[in-house]
C-alpha cells in the first residue's frame, strides 16, 4: 500500500503539464469559487450543466487515465448512488396529511343529492359486520364507471413510479440531483484546482488576492506561510501513517484472538505513536527554518511564485463574465 500514489484525491499532478497548469492561481482560484458559489439558489439543470463543465475540462486538459479513473469515477459512482437514495427511498418531504374541504368526488356527490335518504342506511344487528367491511358504492355510481375517471387536460403526474417500497415522485428527482450534484462540483471542482496547482502557486494568489487585508493590520504573509507549510506537511503525515499500517501489517497480528477490547488497544498505541512522529516532524522542521534565520516572513520573505498574467489568463478570464451571465439570466430556481 503506498499512500501517497493510490490516494484519490487532493494529489498534485507534476507530469504532464496541461494547458490548466499554464493559467495564473489567481484566475483558477477565482473559477474554484465561482464553482463553488453558482449552485447557490440554481436549478437542477445548471447543477448538471456544472457536472458537465468539470468532466470536458478533465478531458480537454488531457488529464491520464490513471488519475482521473480514480478521482472522478469513484466520486461518479458514489454520488450516483447518493442519487438513488433520495428519488427512491428517502421521502420527499411533501407527505402532507390534510382533510380537504369539499367532497371527493363533486360531480357523483352532486348527481346524490336528490337520493341521500337512500343512501343512509342505520346500522342494526343484521349489517353490523359491515362496519368492518369496505363502504359500498351505490348502484348509481356503478352503473356510471366513466365518472369515476374524469379526462385529465394534460399528462402530468406528480408521482414517477411507485412500487412498495420504493416511490419516486418529482420533488425527489429534483433533490436527488441538487444532493448529488452538490457533491460532485464542491469535491472534485477543489480536487481539480489542487491537481493542478502547485502548493506555492496556491499560498501566492491567496497572499495576492488577501493583499487588501493588510491595511486592516492582518498578518496576510504569516497566513500565506502557515498555509504553505500546512500543504508541504501533507505528504509527511501520509507517509507516517503509511510506515505505522505496514509496520503493523508485518508483525501478521491475528485480530480474532485479540477481541474489540485488545485491537482497539492495539491502534490506540498506534495512533499515538503517529501523534509522536507528526510532533517530532514538526519541531525538526521549525528547528531548521530557525538555524537558516527565518524568523519572520516580513523580514525574510519568499518569492514562492511569479505571478503574471498571460494572454490565456486574460481569455479564461473574460470567459468567467459569459459563465455568470448564463447562471444569472438561465440558471436560477424558477
Amino acid at each position: 500500500m503506498d499512500l501517497l500514489r493510490s490516494l484519490p484525491l487532493g494529489l498534485y499532478l507534476e507530469k504532464p503539464i496541461t494547458w490548466l497548469h499554464k493559467l495564473d492561481p489567481r484566475v483558477k482560484l477565482i473559477w474554484l469559487m465561482s464553482f463553488l458559489l453558482s449552485p447557490v439558489l440554481g436549478s437542477s439543470s445548471w447543477r448538471l450543466i456544472l457536472v458537465a463543465i468539470l468532466i470536458i475540462l478533465t478531458f480537454t486538459a488531457s488529464i491520464p487515465l490513471r488519475v482521473w479513473q480514480k478521482q472522478m469515477g469513484w466520486l461518479l459512482m458514489f454520488c450516483s448512488l447518493i442519487f438513488v437514495m433520495s428519488a427512491a427511498i428517502a421521502p420527499d418531504g411533501l407527505s402532507i396529511n390534510y382533510q380537504p374541504r369539499l367532497p371527493k368526488d363533486e360531480l357523483i356527490f352532486a348527481q346524490l343529492t336528490p337520493n341521500l335518504e337512500l343512501a343512509s342506511e342505520p346500522k342494526t344487528w343484521k349489517n353490523i359486520f359491515e362496519i368492518f367491511g369496505k363502504e359500498t358504492v351505490p348502484q348509481t355510481v356503478r352503473e356510471s364507471p366513466k365518472l369515476n375517471k374524469l379526462p385529465q387536460p394534460t399528462s402530468y403526474s406528480y408521482i414517477i413510479f411507485q412500487q412498495n417500497p420504493i416511490t419516486i415522485t418529482r420533488r425527489s428527482v429534483d433533490l436527488g440531483i441538487r444532493i448529488a450534484t452538490l457533491l460532485f462540483t464542491v469535491i472534485y471542482s477543489t480536487n481539480l484546482y489542487l491537481l493542478t496547482t502547485a502548493s506555492e502557486e496556491i499560498t501566492a494568489g491567496i497572499e495576492y488576492l488577501m493583499g487588501l487585508l493588510n491595511k486592516f493590520n492582518l498578518p496576510v504573509t504569516e497566513i500565506s506561510l502557515t498555509l504553505t507549510l500546512s500543504l508541504r506537511f501533507i505528504p509527511l503525515v501520509l507517509e507516517e501513517i503509511q510506515n505505522l499500517v505496514r509496520s503493523v501489517q508485518t508483525r501478521a497480528i491475528n485480530w480474532k484472538k485479540l477481541g474489540l477490547r485488545q485491537a482497539s488497544q492495539v491502534w490506540l498505541i498506534v495512533v499515538e505513536r503517529l501523534l509522536e512522529n507528526l510532533l517530532l516532524r514538526a519541531d525538526q522542521i521549525a528547528s531548521a527554518m530557525k538555524v537558516r534565520g527565518f524568523t519572520t516572513p516580513n523580514t525574510h520573505k519568499v518569492e514562492w511564485h511569479n505571478l503574471k498574467l498571460k494572454p490565456l489568463d486574460l481569455i479564461v478570464l473574460g470567459s468567467l463574465v459569459l459563465f455568470w451571465w448564463f447562471r444569472l439570466a438561465w440558471g436560477g430556481q424558477s
